[in-house]
């Protein structure tokens, strides 16, 4: 488990992880790093989550899922968005990095070098397909708000990539 992750055991760990990222299926929102904490209270499981960035539409479909996970387990849920602290691409796990890079989507890298990436100063993320650094920005955003879209110029393959937010 992650750093950020706070009072939550293993039962509740194992029916967490079964939960994908509706936006990145290959993901769980444990890999994602988007659970706070989940605590056993009174024949009640409250979880908290904090979205990847403010607005991100797919914290509701991750409420629900989560609810039904823990329904699944006859075990009643309630979710609780917290924002403070914000989420970071910190909190990806490294099964989580491996497995964004095997579906396609370049991981996030550092906070300078995504800013240098960014502005178009330095090719500076790697091509999930083939390895490459030689890579341009194609656009500031991708098939969703918080990725970029990139191009590799070795394979010529077009990607996503994961922006960095800390």
């Amino acid at each position: 488990m992650t750093e950020q992750i706070q009072h939550i055991d293993q039962k509740l760990f194992e029916i967490l992880e079964t939960v994908s990222d509706p936006e990145i299926p290959v993901l769980s929102i444990m890999e994602m790093g988007v659970v706070r904490s989940a605590k056993l209270q009174g024949g009640i499981v409250n979880v908290q989550i904090t979205p990847t960035y403010s607005g991100c539409p797919a914290m509701d479909v991750i409420g629900d899922d989560i609810i039904k996970a823990f329904q699944e387990k006859g075990l009643e849920a309630k979710v609780e968005l917290v924002l403070s602290p914000a989420w970071t691409t910190d909190w990806i796990t490294p099964k989580g990095r491996q497995a964004l890079e095997k579906y396609g989507i370049a991981s996030p890298l550092n906070e300078t070098a995504d800013k240098e990436a960014l502005l178009g100063n330095k090719k500076l993320v790697k091509c999930p397909q083939c390895g490459s650094f030689n890579t341009k920005l194609v656009s500031q955003f991708g098939s969703t708000a918080c990725k970029a879209f990139f191009q590799c110029e070795n394979c010529l393959e077009p990607f996503d990539y994961f922006k960095c937010l800390k």
